[in-house]
């Protein structure tokens, strides 16, 4: 029988639906268990190995038990995505700490205080640390973002950390989901470059060293200031980097760095007063 994959036929969403009947025997497998089978499928072999019957044999049952849990792939990758954003912790956030992860089903409460840009940068950071750990997650995010539990506290987070800015709330959702497209995408590269053994800063000193010699051609003037400007600011930049890093540590350091400059700068002309 061939996997069921339309949103669309699963009636609603999963999470409308209750975990149990109100009545009959308790299920076998819960939701978690099941996310975490599937979690570790496409953790190990990519998120094309996940399917029901994979899964199912991962716990030790057959697929058609499975469909009485999830009722779809699109719902099972739906709870992998919930799954593994309970990995975001909201420990440092202006709003009030507590971890993240721990409570399943809709444990987010935020209040509003702090520094927004500084909570923001959290946030971004957590969410990319969590693609970077499972990279199938940005193949599952690329035509839709499943919205779950734990997806619906970080949206909690993120508003509690711009409520304090005199801003249309359109805006900010605006803004928050500007936030996650650009978090995705720089995690999309990184995770490109590290799958051909190389950093964002290595890959980026090959593209520099090619327009470095286009800019010495002389037939684009414009390309030769940016450049001279850009590698005088690198220069110091890499001075400070190297303070702070050694040796392979500091690829890792020059890509963190950017990653703050860049989030950081796109919150600022979005949201700043």
């Amino acid at each position: 029988m061939g996997e069921v994959t339309s949103a669309g036929a699963a009636g609603g969403s999963i999470w409308l639906r209750p975990q149990r009947a109100g009545r009959g025997p308790a299920p076998e497998y819960s939701r978690s268990r099941i996310a975490a089978a599937a979690v570790a499928l496409a953790d190990a072999e990519g998120l094309a190995a996940v399917t029901m019957r994979a899964v199912a044999v991962a716990l030790g049952t057959g697929p058609a038990s499975l469909y009485r849990y999830v009722q779809t792939r699109d719902e099972l990758i739906e709870l992998m995505a919930d799954e593994v954003n309970g990995e975001i912790s909201y420990v440092g956030l202006g709003g009030g700490g507590g971890g993240g992860g721990g409570g399943g089903e809709g444990d987010g409460d935020a209040d509003g205080g702090g520094d927004w840009l500084g909570d923001l940068l959290v946030l971004a950071r957590e969410s990319h640390g969590v693609y970077l750990r499972h990279p199938w997650l940005l193949e599952a995010v690329a035509s839709h973002q499943p919205i779950g539990p734990r997806a619906v506290d970080y949206l909690e987070r993120a508003l509690a950390a711009l409520a304090g800015l005199d801003l249309d709330n359109q805006v900010k959702f605006e803004a928050i989901g500007v936030l996650g497209g650009l978090v995705q995408q720089l995690a999309r590269m990184e995770v490109a470059q590290r799958s051909v053994g190389r950093s964002v800063p290595q890959w980026q000193q090959t593209q520099a060293e090619y327009l470095a010699q286009v800019a010495l051609g002389g037939g684009h003037p414009q390309l030769a200031a940016a450049m001279t400007a850009q590698a005088q600011a690198q220069a110091q930049a890499q001075a400070q980097t190297q303070t702070q890093a050694v040796g392979a540590g500091s690829d890792a350091a020059a890509a963190e760095s950017q990653f703050d400059r860049i989030i950081r700068r796109v919150l600022v002309g979005l949201l700043q007063p």
